[in-house]
């Protein structure tokens, strides 16, 4: 199964995601005793209600968390909220790997409030973040999806919308984002981005819940059957967009997807030998692949045609060696979507004439049939040193693989 959060429109924080994963078919009950049970480990915080309801988001039924609590603190340490969470998730009988993902939420937003103001972490307190809705927010979302076995699947996440404008909180008045949203998405593979909405709409402790229940970004809904969707509502009413996040829930095909920037330019003054020493420079610099098409330009002009297919995090070092190995004046650069075919990398040792070699092989399979292939380095090294023939070695190769 695949899970898709989808920020895109109206971002999130910790009451929407905990909403839509009981609109999405988390036990209601079971999540509010889990956090009545709870409320004991933060002194000085009262809940007085709590509860789940259908609420209407610009013509979106969607579920809210409605929540009434007294305060009778504004400050608390990080560690207090942690240690809260950690004596909650310890008594509600959590799965380890849900008390793992609540407390690095936690872990997160101390940490992130730590980078900010340059203190230790042992000296960070919260003020907005203090509130008991931290706790409910947190420990709901691990009890929701320890119910929904949602560890077992795939987590990605739509753009995260985090609005426009000023937000004003204990420090003053900054730009939105925050600074905390900021710092905690900063090391995360997620992506960001604003809106002529002047509101915070991605909240420090949706960032956090966002960031440990998945690192993959995707631009596009992967191709999906879809199963179910949940819709959180958050507090706030906009007048162009419905203010939830969707949470939906698909059987993923056989495929996996990522998205890849393909670099290309074209060159009519280079040497094919300058042209083969550039493709093994552009795949030591990691690029996944690289081809050179002949083709006729302007003026009936020869020239090769460079596509290079890399991610962003390669893209600057391969531009580069393109423009010092070529001389180009221009590169073009496009995003694309890609279907791969799931496959695994093995590495292993065979014995061919009382010899031990490592040999490196990708197998993939497609419905029902599995199939894998040699590196081919491995084998051309391999049917030098037995001075065989690249077919012969691969058969024998193959034969060992199989058994």
């Amino acid at each position: 199964m695949v899970i898709v959060i989808d920020p895109y429109i109206a971002g999130l924080s910790g009451d929407m995601i905990l909403s839509a994963l009981v609109d999405l078919g988390a036990n209601k009950n079971k999540i509010l005793e889990g956090i009545q049970s709870s409320k004991k480990f933060l002194l000085d915080s009262t809940i007085k209600k709590i509860d789940f309801v259908k609420v209407n988001k610009h013509g979106i039924e969607s579920t809210a968390l409605i929540l009434d609590i007294d305060e009778k603190v504004h400050e608390r340490k990080g560690s207090e909220i942690k240690q809260a969470i950690s004596k909650s998730a310890n008594e509600l009988g959590l799965s380890e790997r849900t008390k793992i993902f609540v407390e690095c939420c936690i872990d997160t937003l101390i940490e992130a409030e730590s980078r900010i103001h340059g203190i230790s972490i042992e000296s960070v307190h919260f003020h907005e973040a203090s509130s008991i809705d931290t706790l409910v927010d947190i420990i709901g979302v691990g009890i929701a999806i320890d119910d929904l076995g949602f560890f077992d699947d795939e987590i990605v996440s739509m753009p995260i919308c985090v609005g426009g404008g000023t937000v004003t909180f204990s420090h003053g008045t900054m730009t939105n984002p925050a600074s905390a949203v900021l710092e905690i998405l900063k090391n995360s593979n997620l992506v960001i981005h604003g809106s002529n909405v002047k509101n915070e709409l991605t909240t420090p402790t949706g960032a956090c819940i966002l960031v440990n229940l998945t690192n993959s970004p995707v631009k596009f809904y992967p191709l999906m059957k879809i199963e179910s969707i949940g819709y959180g509502a958050g507090k706030n009413d906009f007048d162009n967009f419905s203010n939830v996040v969707k949470i939906v829930k698909g059987l993923k095909n056989d495929f996996e997807s990522d998205s890849v920037i393909i670099l290309e330019t074209n060159v009519d003054d280079v040497s094919g030998e300058i042209l083969g020493n550039l493709i093994e420079k552009i795949m030591n610099d990691g690029a996944k692949d690289a081809s050179i098409y002949h083709g006729i330009t302007k003026k009936g002009r020869p020239t090769n045609l460079v596509s290079i297919i890399c991610d962003y995090t390669t893209m600057d070092r391969i531009i580069d060696t393109l423009i010092t190995e070529t001389g180009t004046l221009g590169i073009r650069v496009t995003s694309s979507d890609r279907i791969i075919v799931p496959r695994k990398t093995h590495a292993i040792k065979i014995t061919l004439k009382n010899e031990i070699f490592d040999v490196r092989y990708k197998s993939s399979t497609f419905k029902g049939k599995s199939t894998f292939k040699i590196e081919f380095d491995d084998l051309k090294k391999i049917a030098t040193h037995l001075n065989k023939s690249i077919k012969e070695t691969e058969l024998l190769i193959r034969k060992e693989i199989e058994g």
